[in-house]
């Protein structure tokens, strides 16, 4: 029986790359009758690096527009695959509406030169490929870019130069190249609060390239690099990881090393704090940079940063120099996971909850958008398009605002309030509009080799190691470790569409520590649907510039980095919050110890204390919209 199982995978798995094949190759052969296919121009950079690029245009003598994607990902047609399916989907429908579509490996990235760095080198490989595909013969000086996830996140900081090609971008999931903007320190995801996000452990596993890795010869020809994609292209092959077990391996430096992976970049990387010069050098944006593009941004309430996202949209829209720079950023806020948007249906599921029918025709509103700004087609679309767009939760509808958040948001406070026993779901913790009179301080044990596992959540590329999206927490909600504050049922349904403020007072027994907050929708049978989660290391409490540790019997005042949503809780529905110290391995745990936290292997249990009374009103500001 095992084998005829193993024979019956064997003949599924071969089926399916039979069938994967021969669609890339109709793909291709449809390309083909429409297109010029230039396959493995190497595009030279200023310094002399050379960076593989694939260009699929029009058969037509006119100069065309060009949409460009650069992405550190494998592309390669003849590499089976779903990569390469969507590539030459993309060109083909491109070509279809007159477009150029040029697609390039980063440095240091399978066929391209040069060593590899997170996102390159974009504020110079970004303008000088502008530059060369603005002078060729068959472009028309437009380029639009176009991606989601690495592919989008080197589209900030290039925008910044303000090249005169650069004429509009549609950035998808891209919070990975948000370096410092306003309170957000998360320096391209790497942190949340000053805490690590543990999901680049898992990606750069994959991704980062090992120093004694083989290189093609430098100054290859195109010709022979046409002849080695059919074949080789450069691509290794990672044995599989089981990231659930391998991200709980101390130190935190060791990681990759324990599951015998490349060496790279990210033993470097770790060691950097979140106010560390190196991440000002390289390719991240940050709010002392000017923008200079149109940008058309999408955003998923399930990604790993929609808050740091959104802050951005903000920022660009509030202090771009070019006032029609200013009145030309568009926003759509969907309800998936990280780079979910064209996977929603009439019944999108994100992890358990059902939030109806998210779909929106994409494609459409990109091109749209595209045709305005390369074509110069006057079709309205920036008259007609609305300035956010965004999918309200529990009401499941898409709505429309002039600004985010809403203009008729307002911040309303709840406070925390107990007698002492919010542990757990089955405890006293209330959340109320009333401010508490006393103080009956809320403790529980934290123990880093015994954290609150992640649970659903706004996260990706973890493997195996976290799933996200929207899940019940009951039963999560049963461990004393987790204080639980819950609101009445509401007497009328209320939407809460913006960024969530929450300000704790902690007093605990250790240097350090961390506090995690997440903000969840109580139905009323029970079920509890997570909406947002963040986290806060204390010793950054004062800001990242300096790490100011604890004192034992004392209280300190945290403000935890803001969380995003718009979710309609119904009548009869309540709010609910959990704190605690750990959500591992979204983040990594504190080891509660004040020191590196990434080269120490053993932990220190902390006693932590939640207070809420007229002097310490611990509490969430909601950002409820009235009608």
């Amino acid at each position: 029986m095992k084998r005829l199982s193993l024979s019956l995978l064997v003949i599924l798995t071969l089926s399916l790359s039979i069938n994967s094949f021969a669609q890339e190759v109709n793909i291709l052969e449809e390309l083909e009758k429409i297109a010029v296919i230039d396959q493995k121009v190497m595009m030279p950079m200023g310094d002399g690096v050379r960076l593989a690029t694939d260009i699929y245009r029009p058969k037509t003598d006119g100069p065309v527009p060009i949409i460009f994607s650069r992405t550190p990902y494998n592309f390669n047609t003849y590499r089976d695959g779903e990569l390469s399916t969507r590539t030459l989907n993309t060109a083909l429908e491109a070509v279809k509406r007159g477009y150029a579509y040029v697609v390039q490996n980063e440095r240091g990235r399978f066929f391209s030169e040069g060593n590899w760095n997170i996102l390159g080198t974009p504020l110079t490989d970004g303008y000088d490929a502008f530059t060369w595909m603005s002078e060729q013969d068959w472009s028309n000086g437009k380029v639009g870019t176009l991606g989601c996830s690495s592919t989008a996140e080197w589209q900030m900081a290039v925008a910044a130069m303000d090249h005169p090609a650069h004429a509009a971008m549609v950035p998808q999931g891209y919070g990975a190249g948000v370096g410092r903007i306003g309170e957000y320190y998360e320096q391209g995801n790497w942190y949340r609060g000053g805490a690590g996000q543990m999901l680049f452990t898992a990606w750069l596993y994959s991704t980062q390239h090992d120093p004694m890795a083989p290189e093609l010869p430098k100054g290859i020809s195109q010709e022979d690099l046409l002849r080695l994609q059919r074949f080789y292209d450069m691509a290794p092959e990672y044995p599989r990881v089981d990231w659930s077990e391998a991200l709980r391996h101390l130190p935190v430096e060791d990681i990759i090393e324990n599951v015998n992976g490349p060496e790279g970049i990210y033993e470097d990387m770790i060691t950097r704090k979140p106010n560390d010069p190196e991440w000002y050098q390289g390719g991240l944006y940050h709010d002392d940079m000017d923008f200079g593009v149109p940008s058309f941004w999408f955003v998923s309430w399930y990604d790993v940063s929609s808050s740091p996202n959104l802050a951005l949209f903000n920022y660009v829209r509030e202090n771009a120099s070019d006032p029609e720079i200013r009145d030309n950023q568009y926003l759509v806020i969907a309800p998936t996971l990280h780079c979910g948007y064209t996977r929603a249906t009439e019944n999108t599921v994100v992890g358990e909850r059902s939030v109806g029918d998210a779909t929106l025709p994409y494609n459409e509103m990109v091109y749209d958008w595209f045709d305005f700004w390369l074509k110069g087609e006057q079709n309205n679309v920036t008259e007609e398009m609305p300035r956010v767009r965004y999918f309200t939760m529990g009401m499941n509808e898409w709505q429309t605002a002039d600004q985010w958040p809403p203009k008729n948001a307002e911040m309303t406070t709840y406070y925390l309030d107990s007698d002492g026993r919010a542990n757990s779901r089955l405890g006293d913790g209330i959340l109320t509009d009333s401010a508490p009179n006393s103080d009956n301080p809320d403790s529980f044990t934290y123990d880093p080799m015994h954290p609150v596992p992640s649970y659903g959540g706004n996260v990706c590329c973890t493997g195996n190691a976290v799933q996200g999206g929207a899940f019940d927490q009951q039963k999560m909600e049963l461990r004393d470790d987790i204080l639980v504050y819950t609101s009445e049922p509401l007497e009328e349904g209320i939407e809460v569409s913006g960024f969530i403020e929450s300000k704790l007072f902690l007093s605990s027994d250790v240097k350090d520590t961390d506090i995690t907050i997440k903000l969840i929708d109580v139905y009323p049978d029970g079920r509890a649907y997570n909406l947002d989660e963040t986290i806060q290391r204390v010793r950054y409490r004062e800001g990242y510039e300096k790490e100011v540790f604890m004192e034992e019997g004392k209280v300190y005042e945290v403000n935890l980095t803001p969380m995003s949503t718009s979710n309609y809780f119904e009548k009869g529905h309540r709010i609910r919050i959990e704190i605690t110290s750990s959500n591992f391995p979204r983040f990594d745990r504190n080891l509660n110890t004040g020191g590196n936290n990434y080269d120490e292997t053993e932990g220190v249990t902390a006693t932590n204390s939640i207070h809420h009374s007229r002097e310490y009103p611990s509490q969430i500001r909601l950002p409820i919209v009235k009608n």
